[in-house]
Formats: C-alpha cells, structure tokens, sequence
C-alpha cells in the first residue's frame, strides 16, 4: 500500500518538473571548448595559440582535450610574449588561415595591442579590401576575484573604440558557444571578451545550441527579460547582475526590461531604441570606468536619435568606479557594480522613493 503510494507521488513529480529543470545544462567553459572543437573539424584553416594552451589543456582549461585531438601543428603552446605570439598569428591570418589567439587575460594583450590594432584592425582597409585578416582574440576579460589592479580591468571600451574591429562579450553558454563560432568563421578580425567568473557556471541551453550549425549573428542584441516601465542594457557578467536587480524590483511592482547586448562592436542600437521607446527609461550596468565606456556610447546614440525625445528621465550609467581595482576583498566588491546599485539607479530615474 505504502509503495503503491510512493510510486503514484514519484510518477505526479515526474510529470510536473519545469521547463528549466528539464533543460539541458552546459558550462560557459564547456561552450567554448564545443565552439573551437566544432570550428576546428569543420575548417583545417584554424588553429589555436597561446600560453599553455596545448599541453596544460589552457589555463582555464577551455582548450581541454583539443590538443591531444589535433596535434602540435593546429593546438600550440607559445612563450610569454604576447606581442610575438599575437604577431604570428596576425600574419599567418594574412596568409590565409584561420588563427585563434588567447590570451592568458585580455590585460596582457596590451603587450600586443600594435598587433591588434595596427597589424589585423588596419590592414583591410590599409589594403584597399585586398587582405582580410580572420583572426580571433579571445580570452577573460574584466575583473575576476583578488587579482588585483593588473587583472581586473574591462577592455570592452578600449577594443569597440577602434574600426576595423568587431567586438562580443558573451554572458552565458548560450552566447559563448554562438559568438565564438561566429567570431571564427568572420573573415575579419573579432575579439571576443569572455569572463573568468562564469567559466565554471552552467546554464540552460537547448537542443539548437547543441548543434554543430548553431551560430549567433554578430552584432545582434538579446532581450533576457521583458519589461514595460525601464529599460536595462549590460554585457558580460554584468548581464546576472541586471536580471538579480530586475526580479528584485518586480518584487515592487516595476517590471525592467533587460537587454543583454551580446555585441558591442557593432553596437545593436536598434534594440535598444525599440525598449526604450516602449519604457521611456534607461539604466546602463557595466563593470568597466565611467569615462568613455559603454554606457557613455549607448546615451549618446540615444541623444543623436529621436529615441531622446521618447525618455522621462536623464538616461543613468551603473559603472565600476572610476579607480584601479583594489586587493582588499571589501574594496574589490565596492569598486563593482552590485544589484542595491542598479536597484537604487532605477528608483532614482522612476523617481520611486
């Protein structure tokens, strides 16, 4: 009688699980290793590089299991020398392949950055469109935990300033796997900021993601969440913290669309226009400085368009604070943007109380 019970219980539980929990999980770290793996067999032209990328399985272990797969010719370990190795990879993309550079943390590519800038973002143009240069840069960008002032820093900014360039910073498994594919098969160069944070977090994906045609356009934004009253616009990591502070503040009655931008050279403005035209409001969340960041280029575009006339508030940037990242674990939390942060920016621009 007691089991009879049980197994009826059992069976009503099974029956009821929830769209999320049946979904299938993957790691962002676990995306990436599918993406170059999938772009590796599909295509002999590329080819990975970079410290401790092939022996180690990478210092994050992104690259795990690749090496042993394809060999020394298309998995290779460089010295510590960034302007070399990105210097070799830049030409072995004039001359026709498909390399795909890694960085160790996108704060060592400023060891590299004339070849990233002078060398692959110029050379199309420089060339009259006679050379392409198909490369990928990519690596953990922005800050980490306790790495201090060396590590921490978001180059989103500094990349998306510069033509030539196209620029994506994934959020989950879902935008890793999608961009990176995207950014590998571009026939010009793509750097693509990831985030050490989320490496190991796994996140629902479904059966399209899994399959080895899924690419995401780049240059396309995603709506996380729908929302009529205010709208919040992030990349990166800063995407979870936009969406913790929009279910705090459905809590309240005020429902935020969040916007994950995904993409942030070229910048889907279009999208952003759109939610802002709807909710007459604007928050920016990002983990980089204030001066000259993204949120600084996501309201000027809405100043140089109509959408400017749609708004009933100031558009309000939720930033890193403007000072190198501190040591000190408190110091490091306070210098990010947090969820009572993005939480009291939205009240402010309602003018909730």
């Amino acid at each position: 009688m007691m089991l009879a019970s049980a197994v009826r219980n059992l069976s009503r539980r099974s029956f009821s699980t929830s769209k999320a929990a049946a979904a299938q999980q993957l790691t962002v770290r676990d995306a990436l290793n599918a993406a170059l793996d999938e772009e590796m067999e599909r295509d002999e032209k590329v080819f990975l590089l970079g410290e401790e990328v092939a022996q180690y399985d990478g210092a994050y272990k992104v690259s795990r299991g690749l090496w042993k797969k394809y060999g020394d010719k298309r998995v290779i370990d460089t010295p510590i020398t960034e302007m070399g190795f990105a210097g070799i990879a830049v030409g072995a993309a004039m001359a026709g392949l498909r390399p795909v550079c890694e960085f160790m943390t996108f704060n060592f590519s400023m060891q590299a950055i004339d070849q990233v800038i002078n060398s692959a973002a110029k050379t199309f143009y420089m060339s009259a469109g006679t050379v392409n240069v198909p490369i990928v840069f990519r690596g953990p960008n922005g800050a980490a935990a306790g790495v201090g002032a060396q590590h921490s820093q978001c180059f989103g900014a500094w990349y998306s300033h510069c033509p030539g360039l196209k620029v994506v910073s994934p959020y989950d498994s879902e935008d890793a796997k999608g961009l990176l594919k995207a950014a590998i098969r571009d026939p010009d160069p793509v750097v693509v900021l990831e985030n050490e944070m989320v490496y190991g977090v796994s996140y629902p994906v479904s059966d399209q993601v899994l399959d080895k045609n899924f690419v995401l356009p780049i240059g396309k934004a995603k709506i996380m969440r729908p929302g009529k009253h205010i709208t919040i616009v992030a990349h990166s990591k800063s995407v979870e913290t936009a969406m913790l502070a929009a279910g705090e503040l459905a809590g309240k009655g005020i429902e935020a669309e969040v916007i994950n931008l995904r993409s942030l050279r070229p910048l889907d403005t279009e999208t952003i226009f759109k939610s802002v035209q709807k909710t007459h409001h604007l928050v920016t969340v990002e983990q980089g400085w204030p001066q000259s960041g993204i949120g600084s280029e996501i309201c000027a575009r809405i100043m140089e368009h109509e959408t400017f006339f749609h708004l009933d508030a100031p558009v309000w940037r939720v930033t890193g604070v403007d000072v190198p990242m501190p040591y000190a674990k408190t110091l490091e939390a306070a210098a990010l943007p947090q969820v009572p942060d993005v939480v009291t920016a939205v009240n402010k621009v309602l003018g909730v109380k």
